[in-house]
């Protein structure tokens, strides 16, 4: 992304939806989808598990100590395990309730893995994510989630 929106050194794009997909095409279709929905070219950027993995682990590596005390940094490290599992994601400038409705509604009907809304102080999952586990305390120590496996098969915790 050419301007690269952070908090406290990490990715943190406000007003904005993050999509993954682990079937690429489902990325390809959902991104056509947005614009046919009315989303203009430079509402909606496609990212590789490639370009995403570099994103993330530069965005690792500048960290400030201030991106571990809410969920920022391990927003980016979920962002990181989803890469390297080979999905891709598809992110959507999306300020508005009604544009979020329509990329909620996208991202169920391709297959969406993951879609968040980022606003200025919460991140809500827009799809449903794996069992009923639920996220407890934040804290760096509880991770993001019980739900995304690493490549090790365990949870990030």
């Amino acid at each position: 992304m050419k301007n690269h929106p952070t908090a406290f050194g990490v990715f943190k794009p406000v007003d904005h939806v993050l999509m993954s997909f682990v079937a690429a095409h489902d990325a390809e279709a959902a991104a056509w989808a947005l614009r046919v929905a009315g989303f203009g070219e430079g509402d909606v950027i496609r990212y590789t598990p490639a370009e995403m993995q570099a994103q993330a682990e530069g965005d690792i590596a500048n960290a400030g100590a201030m991106a571990s005390i809410g969920q920022e940094l391990n927003l980016v490290k979920a962002q990181l395990e989803l890469a390297l599992q080979g999905q891709c994601f598809v992110l959507v400038r999306a300020p508005q309730d009604e544009q979020v409705k329509q990329v909620t509604a996208v991202a169920l009907k391709f297959n969406a893995s993951r879609a968040q809304h980022y606003g200025s102080l919460l991140v809500e999952e827009l799809v449903p994510v794996g069992a009923t586990d639920r996220q407890v305390p934040e804290s760096p120590e509880t991770g993001l989630d019980a739900q995304t496996v690493t490549t090790t098969g365990d949870v990030t915790r």
